[in-house]
């Protein structure tokens, strides 16, 4: 599964509007600023601040 790299670029953290990071594994898409991880489901980002896990 791979997220197009134009949508990546663009892609921002709801919460604080900084940049968000595929994972190695590209399963999901991380803020460092918030420790906040968002899901990649059927390869669509799920990008809602209630559905965002934390950063281990």
């Amino acid at each position: 599964m791979s997220i197009n790299s134009e949508l990546l670029e663009i892609l921002v953290c709801p919460k604080c509007k900084g940049e968000v990071r595929l994972t190695p594994d590209e399963a999901g898409l991380s803020c460092e600023a918030c420790r906040l991880l968002y899901e990649i489901r059927d390869e669509i980002p799920i990008m809602l601040i209630d559905e965002a896990k934390p950063l281990a």
